[in-house]
């Protein structure tokens, strides 16, 4: 029999103690507002399909493809329902690795949809775009956010160092055939450093024949192992971009918000700027 007693013995405390394993933030979003992060991998080893020279949570340890069930998704619901009341604009899938590698993605979206009442992103690099069951999962969130920091298949291995099945074309096609198909809203990301900088108008012309409904222009401010961009050398590169709808990290809005647990924060988004 259930110990409902226990379990909110247990839940008290987790809110005393700030004991999140699964959830972190709120966080800052210059994207998102006031996003509360969910990492469906929450492994110690950084588990991805790409292994980003800038990324902030430093190198890739399990590169893959393959798409598992690392996280119960009652451990995660049962966090998200015993979550004191915050106050957020979207909650997110992202964190430590590739968020659609979790098999039971679609279903805590789902779950998490039913307690909490607000919109869904996930933040992806669109490696597994390709599967059916992948968009399938994708289709239950509000806003999906891809990511495009390559302009051809060499960029694509230098810059992100992605997976060795994993291609620049396969990528760039499924982001193209899973905007047709979903009925929310589709971003792409760019994370633009030197290594891509000067090929600005190459990227901007494969996101025009995207046509996403946002494109976010972004640069690691976070301390990662690359420098960032100026504020001027991304203001010139959003000149390429034609989009109406085109957000840029330097002229974003940023709230003030407090996280519920500093450590699982730093764990999965880095230094918090």
């Amino acid at each position: 029999m259930f110990d409902f007693t226990g379990f909110v013995v247990n839940v008290r405390k987790m809110i005393k103690n700030k004991n999140f394993k699964y959830i972190y933030g709120p966080v800052s979003s210059w994207r998102l507002g006031a996003s509360l992060g969910i990492d469906p991998l929450s492994q110690d080893e950084k588990i991805c399909s790409f292994d980003c020279i800038y990324c902030q949570v430093g190198e890739t340890d399990i590169l893959t493809l393959e798409r598992s069930v690392f996280v119960e998704t009652e451990s995660i619901l049962s966090e998200v329902g015993s979550l004191p009341d915050v106050d957020i604009d979207y909650v997110t899938f992202s964190g430590r690795g590739e968020p659609t590698l979790a098999a039971n993605l679609g279903e805590i979206i789902s779950g998490v949809k039913k307690i909490k009442n607000k919109p869904v992103a996930v933040i992806t690099n669109a490696t597994l775009l390709n599967r059916g069951d992948v968009k399938n999962d994708l289709s239950g969130c509000d806003f999906v956010i891809g990511k495009l920091d390559a302009f051809d298949e060499n960029s694509f291995k230098q810059i992100n160092k992605a997976h060795p099945n994993a291609s620049f074309l396969s990528v760039v096609e499924s982001i193209k055939e899973f905007k047709n198909i979903y009925r929310g809203k589709l971003g792409i990301q760019i994370m633009f450093v030197s290594e891509n900088a000067e090929h600005a108008r190459e990227i901007a012309d494969i996101v025009e024949e995207i046509k996403p409904y946002q494109v976010q222009l972004n640069t690691p401010l976070r301390p990662c192992g690359v420098s960032p961009l100026t504020e001027d050398e991304m203001f010139n590169i959003k000149k390429f971009f034609k989009e109406s709808n085109v957000i840029s990290v330097y002229e974003a809005n940023k709230k003030n918000i407090e996280p519920l647990s500093q450590d699982e924060t730093f764990k999965r988004r880095g230094k918090i700027c």
